[in-house]
């Protein structure tokens, strides 16, 4: 019995090789979500781009389009033609001159024989007919001529069957017999299949018989109908490519194929048969060849299926269609048509796309579309604060380091020592960092074999450990953003959402004692979670309502009686609504004197109750910053007017700096950024 064992390519990648990484991937789709994409959109206009080091979908997708553009413009359909009229224009030469040579021969005869042969019709397809009944004198031209109806055959053949060309040359009579009972034993099973006959047995029967004719080893009738009528739909496609005169040429030259028509009558019937089965391939399609490299047919239809398979590649990178998933890209073909290291880039980013579902950053709400996870949004908020501290020490000259507090109760928690840490030593810790690492030494040594080996010292600067501290005062927190039509109008969103963020990350990991509320105010304010207020979309209704996150700002200040109120407002307009006593909002543009009469109302609530007040103003308007200026004046606020690029560090300083020693607003700059909280930065 045949042996049926298959072999295929490894596809699970390089098995030593590290899990993908997703930091670059998680920040970039953070930033793309705080944009206003949708998670899963940010996710794959990432895998499209690709990372600094990592090919995206688009450059693979480019390189293919290279690659099919290459094929198209380097080749043309004339090769089998051109090569038959070669043999046909050499067999012809030699003839002459065995004619001119023979002395012997009757002058009558060689006359009628050199006047056929000066009268040989342009057309290849008509002089080859013509000459298939010459009685040729010369062995050389005749075995030429011969040539042409074997190259016919084989070429014929490998346009079906790939690789037929080669194996069928020199082929005696008994191969091509073989040939043609394989095409009618295959007709036949095709046929038994199409009328829902057939069974595995005729399958294996007729494997046994000629499987040698297909090296692919298929194991039931569907793989070797898969890869007949891929390779005979791409044939069909050639012919259609051809120019009307190269068809009909072509069609005329088949009848002398391996002498007789029988081989085509095989052919013709299980392309019949195949398209019959397999309808849903492109049998219709064509291309514009326009190169100067001639393909004879076997490789021209191997071009045509590389172009299919360029096409299917196309599309399967392109991850516009429906349920699209990097599990569609064809990695197999992939490798083939653009070498291995493309296959690598693709199972990179469909290791990418599978960690970031099943890393936990990624969750699917109830409607079935993916969010950032509390996870991702730690990751990315950390992600900005380390941006916000390397911004906040390069303007102090201060490098960044980690600190819990700079002064108050021990926490209980304990970190390795970094330079310039002034926490005092975990001394349990420390001591029994370093034994762990001598006992490990000694343990190396030993397995090692060693002996003699240099004292390992009982501590090291990577063995201490230090004390975290709490800040001893509590603040409640209200951080107002302005969420109106011109903050997305004048490409403000994104900073605003990084610098809250930024603020939530900071004082949720290094600031537990205080409570942060981030309240949006366009025509209406809304107290909102950091994942809303992240994946929240451009608002494009006229309005600044100020009043009213006023007022939720107040009554979050009223709800922690014992804490320090610290008021940010991040804002790029004076107030043009607020809340009636109905709860109705109004609008006026330009301010009303009432709209703008509440909003004072409530600042000066805020004053009453001990805020400590900073207006974060954006943009140039005069008008804006008369209006900021004075309401700051009236409850001994300040205003910082910060670049964007600075947003995020202005917010982040004033709350580190609202209750430094040195007062509430001691510094300068943007405030005293590290007196009030200390070194805050860390992992």
């Amino acid at each position: 019995m045949k042996d049926r064992t298959r072999f295929k390519r490894y596809e699970g990648g390089d098995p030593l090789a590290p899990p993908v990484d997703l930091a670059e991937a998680l920040d970039a789709i953070g930033e793309d979500v705080m944009a206003g994409y949708s998670p899963e959109r940010a996710m794959r206009e990432f895998l499209r781009r690709g990372g600094r080091d990592q090919s995206g979908l688009d450059d693979l997708a480019r390189r293919v389009a290279e690659r099919r553009c290459e094929l198209t413009q380097r080749h043309n359909l004339d090769g089998t033609l051109q090569e038959i009229k070669e043999l046909l224009d050499r067999a012809v030469l030699e003839e002459r001159k065995q004619l001119a040579r023979d002395a012997m021969m009757d002058d009558g005869d060689r006359a009628l024989r050199e006047m056929q042969l000066e009268n040989l019709p342009p057309n290849t397809a008509a002089a080859v007919s013509e000459l298939s009944s010459y009685d040729w004198q010369s062995r050389e031209a005749r075995e030429d001529y011969e040539k042409i109806k074997d190259l016919l055959g084989r070429e014929m053949l490998d346009q079906r069957f790939a690789g037929m060309k080669q194996a069928l040359e020199n082929a005696s009579d008994e191969d091509r017999a073989a040939v043609n009972e394989m095409l009618g034993d295959l007709n036949e099973l095709l046929e038994k299949h199409r009328l829902g006959e057939d069974t595995q047995e005729d399958f294996d029967e007729f494997m046994a018989k000629h499987g040698d004719f297909f090296p692919e080893n298929p194991q039931n009738i569907d793989e070797l109908l898969a890869s007949l009528a891929e390779r005979s739909a791409a044939a069909q496609r050639m012919l259609n490519s051809m120019s009307p005169e190269q068809r009909q040429e072509l069609m005329e030259l088949s009848a002398q194929a391996f002498g007789s028509p029988q081989l085509m009558d095989q052919l013709g019937r299980l392309d019949d048969n195949l398209q019959a089965l397999r309808p849903d391939l492109d049998w219709g399609g064509s291309e514009q060849m326009s190169g100067e490299e001639g393909l004879g047919l076997g490789d021209g239809t191997g071009v045509f299926q590389d172009l299919a398979d360029l096409d299917r590649l196309t599309e399967q990178l392109s991850q516009s269609y429906g349920g699209a998933r990097m599990d569609d890209l064809d990695l197999d073909t992939l490798a083939r048509q653009l070498g291995d290291d493309a296959a690598v880039d693709a199972r990179t980013l469909r290791e990418l796309e599978k960690a970031l579902r099943d890393s936990g950053y990624l969750q699917r709400g109830s409607d079935g579309q993916y969010r950032l996870s509390p996870k991702a949004m730690r990751r990315l908020g950390k992600a900005l604060l380390r941006d916000v501290a390397e911004r906040m020490s390069g303007r102090q000259g201060d490098r960044e380091l980690q600190r819990a507090g700079a002064a108050g109760d021990l926490s209980g928690a304990t970190r390795a020592w970094e330079f310039g840490d002034t926490e005092p030593w975990h001394v349990p810790r420390t001591m029994l960092n370093g034994v762990l690492r001598r006992a490990a030494a000694l343990r190396d040594a030993s397995s090692l074999g060693s002996s003699g080996t240099a004292p390992v010292p009982m501590l090291s600067v990577e063995d201490i450990e230090v004390q975290e501290t709490e800040a001893r005062t509590q603040a409640a927190v209200a951080l107002l953003v302005d969420t109106s039509f011109s903050m997305a109008m004048d490409g403000r969103w994104v900073p605003m959402k990084r610098t809250a963020l930024a603020l939530h990350t900071l004082i949720r990991s290094r600031f537990r004692g205080d409570d942060l509320q981030l309240i949006g105010f366009g025509r209406h304010a809304e107290v909102m979670e950091i994942e809303q207020l992240t994946a929240l979309d451009a608002m494009w209704d006229k309005g600044t309502n100020l009043h009213h996150a006023l007022l939720l700002a107040n009554r979050h200040f009223r709800k922690h009686p014992n804490a320090q109120p610290v008021l940010l407002i991040v804002t790029d307009g004076e107030p043009t609504s607020h809340l009636e006593p109905d709860g109705q909002v109004y609008f006026s543009y330009p301010p009303h004197p009432l709209t703008v009469a509440y909003a004072v109302r409530e600042l000066d609530n805020a004053g009453r109750l001990g805020a400590q007040t900073t207006f974060f103003r954006l943009g140039e308007d005069p008008g804006l910053a008369r209006f900021v200026d004075q309401m700051a004046q009236r409850v001994d606020g300040r205003v910082v007017a910060p670049e964007l690029d600075d947003l995020g560090a202005a917010v982040v300083g004033s709350y580190l700096g609202a209750r430094g020693r040195g007062g509430p607003w001691g510094g300068g700059g943007y405030g005293d950024w590290f007196g009030g909280r200390g070194f805050w930065v860390g992992d």
